[in-house]
């Protein structure tokens, strides 16, 4: 059993970039900063890579993909080898790449520690089903014979956002690995310290040159010429649907890429009468709350049945109010930052815009202390499907309480959206609970409980909320290509 150790000082030795397992300066010189939002000051300066950078990295990517590399020569359970000694390192490392989440995006370390704990997860699962890939023996009409073998796709951009840096680098890194693929990874600018340190304990295990490459950098510089690349085959991409958009016709600019997008989301929690209502508010506010409401799959529209509407807000607000607010290594913090002045600027406003457009703020809606881009957990109540708050993604401790009456007419509500990430709905009755699942237009469910992902799962959404999946067989196939061969064979006389 893995113990927690957090350390509000880690030591930081990777800064470089990591292309072709060697640790290097970004071709410009350039350095960005990356910033620890609970105390607003800098931590460290990182290599800034940009097109050139990206550009090198691809071409080692390419050099170990190449026929009769030695990667490609590695059987399948070789690589799988490979991923269970790289969760081994991770889980060895795991106080250290934890205390580095934390102080780069401000999570609470417990939180970081068990992302990293189900990373660990994630690469064995992907390791067990490394040679596992087969393909299919199919019936013809002619005097032939048909059968399929699945491939590696080529070199994979894979994106990693700022809300889970390091568990979301596992979700696209461990299937990609596992298929044959090489990756550039670019994280994102504001968290890229635990995506650097990734890169020693690749080299660790054993990994060929050029498997794996990591350049930080901005979005509309390294993330752009790594969507434009015109040797790369697939993105993968988890961030805003704004920048999914842009994503999308990057990577059709150049070359017809294979894509996955995992994008943003407007979660609906609807809660009948019948249900347990102390279990829905912990879920709810567990759900809305953590990370600081940074979470695509926040459930951030919660549907209340009329007739326990007033005291569920009740519990809700009373629950709200016993959340812990504060730096990571602080005991007993649930919530922690937002990631950056911007992101704290923006959710204020949208607080604001609730309070102008005649929401009722039930708790919350300011500044949480003085120092670090800290915000009250926020509900408001008396809110309609029309307002800013309850048809955009805030993207912070915030939610919206509505009220229903009817199941047609919540159903109808919850789908009247953009987005279909994730949703949720909390009732006794289990016919009503598979109804609901059935009718809403999400791509997870969770039924008397808030969407859990897990390493066998498949995970992705409908509408503007992306396509693909992550996790789960499904993504393996994403990293793969099918090829059909047919034999003719000898006529029976």
């Amino acid at each position: 059993m893995l113990e927690a150790k957090p350390d509000p000082n880690p030591t930081i030795k990777y800064t470089k970039l990591f292309i072709n397992n060697e640790w290097v300066d970004a071709v410009s010189g350039r350095k960005l900063p990356t910033i620890n939002p609970a105390t607003e000051k800098v931590i460290v300066e990182v290599a800034e890579g940009d097109k050139a950078d990206i550009d090198k990295a691809v071409a080692a990517a390419k050099a170990a993909f190449a026929r009769g590399s030695e990667w490609r020569r590695l059987t399948a359970s070789a690589r799988g080898e490979l991923l269970i000694r790289l969760a081994d390192l991770i889980g060895r490392d795991i106080n250290q790449i934890a205390s580095l989440e934390s102080i780069d995006n401000g999570k609470p370390f417990s939180n970081s520690f068990q992302e990293v704990y189900g990373s660990i997860k994630i690469f064995k699962y992907y390791a067990g089903l490394a040679d596992k890939v087969g393909g299919q023996t199919m019936p013809t009409d002619e005097n032939e014979l048909g059968f399929t073998r699945k491939e590696p796709l080529g070199i994979v951009g894979a994106i990693i956002p700022w809300n889970y840096p390091f568990i979301l680098l596992a979700m696209k890194l461990a299937p990609a690995l596992a298929a044959g693929c090489t990756l550039v990874l670019k994280p994102a600018e504001l968290t890229p310290l635990s995506a650097l340190y990734i890169g020693t304990l690749i080299q660790e295990a054993g990994f060929p040159k050029g498997v794996v490459n990591i350049v930080p950098g901005y979005g509309a510089t390294a993330g752009n010429a790594l969507a434009e690349h015109s040797d790369v085959r697939k993105l993968a991409f988890t961030g805003s649907t704004v920048v999914g958009h842009k994503i999308l016709e990057a990577a059709g600019r150049t070359t017809l890429k294979r894509v996955t997008l995992e994008l943003g989301g407007k979660s609906p929690l609807v809660v009948f009468d019948d249900a347990d209502l102390d279990k829905a508010v912990g879920y709810t506010c567990h759900g809305v709350f953590l990370n600081a409401g940074q979470t695509c799959i926040a459930p951030t529209r919660i549907f209340v049945q009329s007739s326990v509407h007033d005291k569920f807000i009740e519990k809700a607000v009373a629950f709200a109010k016993t959340v812990k607010i504060g730096g990571a290594f602080e005991p007993d913090v649930f919530q922690g930052p937002q990631i950056s002045e911007l992101q704290f600027k923006k959710v204020l406003a949208y607080i604001e815009s609730g309070i102008k457009e005649g929401a009722k703020l039930e708790c919350g809606g300011s500044r949480h202390g003085t120092d670090g881009y800290f915000i009250q957990p926020t509900i408001f109540s008396n809110v309609t499907d029309d307002m800013k708050i309850a048809k955009e993604e805030i993207f912070g401790p915030v939610t919206c309480i509505l009220k229903f009456e009817t199941f047609e007419e919540v159903v109808q509500r919850a789908n009247n959206t953009k987005y279909g990430l994730a949703s949720g709905v909390f009732t006794n009755d289990i016919t009503k609970a598979l109804e609901f699942a059935k009718a809403i237009e999400a791509g997870s469910v969770g039924i008397n409980q808030w969407v859990l992902p897990a390493p066998h799962l498949p995970f992705g959404g409908y509408k503007q909320s992306g396509f693909g999946r992550e996790l789960g067989t499904n993504s393996l196939d994403e990293f793969l290509e099918i090829k059909t061969i047919s034999i003719s064979l000898p006529t029976n006389n």
